[in-house]
């Protein structure tokens, strides 16, 4: 165990520093609010599964979209990585602004090919117009990296109440956008039209969340809190430049517990929720549900590690790999007994399923960047994003084998 992490376990932040006061915790509230904004798009495109659903019924559109976010976000991480001196040439500010620029171009596209299409329903779709919408969410998964590895790295130099407060962020980005896509679609008769008409409300509310992302964070480091945090982070020019593999190999038991993470989460949410599940009883309304209770439990988790984060990385990272246990689970609810086939059994695994990814990442999150030296936080912070996408795009490729 290194001192960093024994300090922690002394009740010290992430980053070592001498107490400083956040000041009706707006600097807190801020990373809140990034973390959200950060997987508010990805969240916006899974959760209006019925309105994709409708206009390409062919198509299986929540693993797709899996892929095509997942793997272009990991590839920007990747390229970030390999290009150490990003963090210099790109400003903090600039790449965040950046990212939230497209973030909310992409959100548009959807209902810009449905305006200019004119109405026309699923039958009148192109391959062009799927192919168009796809592009778009492989644009926003660019955006994701860059505001994602940017946000994680920034917050990894800092006490680790501010990395906890990005994770809660990100995961109440999908109850805001759970509610917000129920509210939109409730609010209006349940038919084509008025379907796509919800939707289209519900991508333009979203936008406008992500442009009050980009103008906090570029508030965020006006704030006196955060100017004090930034003095007294030691200067990187007086350490030796920390090579990425030297610190991954610090941190890979955390590092291998969140690829665990997402490679059994992504394998079965969203996409053999969404499309491999059924209900008669609530018919198109169902997968939209399973994804608020999934969202819902996310939250729940990431917001635990407020109240006590698990001291010990073996543990939590044998706790990864005892998610295992969801394949046999969720397997039994598509072809098991009856009883296991019904809506409370399978609303009841996709908490559990929600709620252990909620808190085992956040703590993964906050553990790792205590394991190595202050120099090497920010490069420990983005390589377990690193990782965490590419148990992304893993769970997402395998979760293609449960349509097999």
């Amino acid at each position: 165990m290194t001192a960093r992490m024994q300090k922690m376990e002394g009740g010290k932040g992430a980053a070592d520093h001498p107490e400083t006061r956040d000041t009706y915790k707006i600097a807190y509230i801020i990373h809140f609010l990034l973390g959200a904004g950060n997987l508010l798009p990805w969240n916006a495109f899974i959760t209006a599964i019925d309105y994709f659903g409708y206009l390409y019924p062919t198509k299986h559109i929540e693993k797709v979209f899996s892929v095509a976010y997942m793997s272009s976000s990991v590839l920007v991480l990747l390229i970030v990585v390999s290009w150490g001196g990003w963090s210099k040439q790109l400003s903090y500010r600039l790449r965040m602004n950046m990212g939230f620029c497209i973030f909310v171009l992409s959100l548009m596209v959807a209902p810009l090919i449905d305006w200019s299409s004119s109405g026309s329903g699923p039958e009148g779709r192109s391959n062009g117009a799927y192919g168009v919408t796809v592009a778009s969410v492989v644009v926003c998964g660019i955006a994701d990296g860059l505001v994602g590895g940017s946000l994680i790295g920034a917050a990894g130099k800092l006490p680790k109440q501010y990395m906890q407060a990005v994770f809660a962020g990100t995961a109440s980005s999908g109850v805001l956008i759970s509610i917000l896509r129920i509210i939109t679609k409730a609010s209006l008769p349940q038919n084509p039209q008025r379907l796509r008409t919800s939707a289209h409300f519900y991508f333009i509310v979203s936008a406008i969340i992500l442009l009050c992302c980009a103008l906090s964070s570029n508030l965020l480091y006006k704030l006196p809190v955060m100017e004090q945090l930034y003095k007294l982070a030691p200067d990187d020019s007086l350490f030796p430049k920390p090579k990425f593999r030297a610190v991954a190999r610090k941190i890979r038991w955390p590092a291998f517990g969140v690829l665990m993470i997402y490679i059994v989460t992504l394998s079965i949410f969203p996409g053999f929720i969404a499309e491999d599940l059924s209900s008669k009883l609530l018919k198109d309304w169902y997968p939209v549900l399973l994804i608020t209770i999934y969202n819902v439990a996310d939250f729940t988790g990431k917001s635990l590690t407020a109240i006590y984060v698990l001291k010990s990385i073996k543990k939590a990272t044998w706790g990864c790999i005892l998610r295992l246990v969801f394949y046999p689970l969720f397997a039994a609810c598509l072809n098991g007994p009856k009883w296991l086939k019904t809506e409370v059994p399978v609303a009841i695994l996709t908490f559990m399923l929600g709620v252990t990814n909620g808190y085992l990442t956040s703590v993964l999150m906050i553990l790792a960047p205590m394991a190595v030296s202050v120099s090497e936080a920010e490069l420990s912070a983005i390589a377990m994003v690193v990782f965490l996408g590419i148990g992304l795009v893993g769970g997402s490729v395998i979760g293609w084998f449960w349509i097999i």
